[in-house]
């Protein structure tokens, strides 16, 4: 018992603090105190939810719809996802391959229960949206971590995740597009990492979180290349719903039973109101709605990776989705923790320290959001400069 004790608590320690969140609490204990904090740490987009999806949420409240559902979702939300995939790529799923979750995060613990054993090692870029190391750790597995830099796009190749695989690897988890650098994997590099991971016998998920907040002509879906594949999905980004808790995954046919086995057991269900409110989310005057917000951030993007480039910071030409930039300040600073809480206390800009997202030059670079409105991003960017240029 004694060892399985310390067993246990050798994994909690390995979980780090999720930095962006700290960051965020202590903006929050400067302005109480009566300071303007421009918020440029959480990826979390200003706009308020959708008005059709809070009309449908009341009109759910109204008829009582209170009630669990069933653990993989309702029957109406899973088949409006369907549709979506096979409009947006191409992709005919049957029905029961779709679980509606307790937001992407709750995707995520169910995929890590499905897919990963204790001793396993998974392959994940570095740098990467830093829970997800977490839930492997917890797995009692080991996340193996590939470093990728501006040279591979922030994205690894077939050719580093054959370099970083071991004899005890048996997963390949990637993020297209990325958080936090908004870098994707197109389809030629999509591809061959799927047929690498197929042959070599590993199961393969795709966090397509930010789909739909893409500023790129196409963006494959894995699913439309590797029907095994695994994907989480969130309402949480371009449909704007993050305080409903609301995501949902896609498995092969062969995990559907053992994927309900694990929902029931993990969260029982979804939020029935946020499901219900969400099938409003699939009609086109809330899809309009969607597309004018996306070309917003496309303008703060602009803007943004324009601004910091002329300050010194060392940025991506290829931002191709998410509201994210990746900032390289060697110019400024060798340590991004250092660099973020100065900028912070200081000058009142909350940004987050790359060493969130990982171990490879994390020090060297912060992670911009751009979710914030053009005005507070102009403001951030005059007191940035009055700070590295004063």
């Amino acid at each position: 018992m004694a060892n399985r004790q310390q067993q246990s608590a050798k994994q909690l320690q390995k979980v780090n603090p999720f930095r962006v969140m700290t960051v965020m609490h202590r903006a929050a204990e400067l302005e109480e105190a009566g300071r303007k904090i421009v918020h440029m740490e959480v990826g979390e987009p200003d706009f308020t939810t959708a008005q059709p999806i809070i009309d449908a949420a009341k009109l759910a409240l109204d008829k009582g719809l209170t009630q669990y559902t069933a653990a993989p979702g309702i029957t109406e939300l899973r088949e409006c996802i369907c549709e979506h995939y096979q409009q947006q790529h191409g992709v005919t799923l049957n029905r029961d391959q779709v679980l509606v979750t307790p937001g992407a995060s709750g995707g995520l613990t169910l995929l890590a229960n499905l897919l990963v054993e204790h001793g396993d090692g998974i392959l994940l870029s570095d740098p990467a949206y830093p829970c997800v190391r977490n839930f492997i750790h917890l797995m009692g597995a080991v996340p193996q971590l590939v470093p990728v830099g501006l040279a591979e796009n922030f994205q690894p190749t077939m050719e580093l995740l054959a370099k970083h695989a071991t004899d005890f690897t048996s997963g390949v988890w990637l993020a297209s597009p990325s958080n936090p650098t908004g870098t994707i994997l197109d389809r030629t590099r999509l591809g061959e990492i799927a047929n690498w991971s197929k042959q070599a016998g590993y199961s393969l998920l795709v966090d397509e979180i930010y789909h739909g907040l893409h500023y790129v002509q196409e963006l494959p879906s894995i699913l439309e290349l590797d029907s095994s594949a695994h994907v989480v999905n969130s309402f949480s980004k371009y449909f704007g719903m993050t305080g409903w808790r609301l995501g949902w995954i896609v498995v092969p046919e062969s995990a559907i039973e053992m994927a309900n086995i694990l929902a029931q057991n993990l969260y029982i269900s979804a939020s029935s109101i946020a499901q219900y409110a969400a099938l409003a989310a699939f009609e086109p005057e809330t899809q309009a709605i969607f597309e004018s917000r996306r070309e917003a951030f496309k303008q703060r993007r602009d803007f943004l990776a324009t601004a910091l480039s002329q300050l010194g910071f060392g940025v991506s030409e290829s931002i191709e989705g998410a509201f994210y930039v990746y900032a390289n300040i060697g110019k400024f600073s060798d340590d991004a923790e250092a660099f973020c809480h100065d900028i912070l206390e200081q000058h009142g800009v909350a940004i987050t320290p790359g060493t969130d997202f990982g171990e490879h030059d994390g020090k060297a670079h912060v992670r911009f959001a751009f979710t914030t409105s053009m005005d507070d991003l102009k403001l951030g960017i005059e007191r940035l400069t009055a700070a590295l240029q004063g």
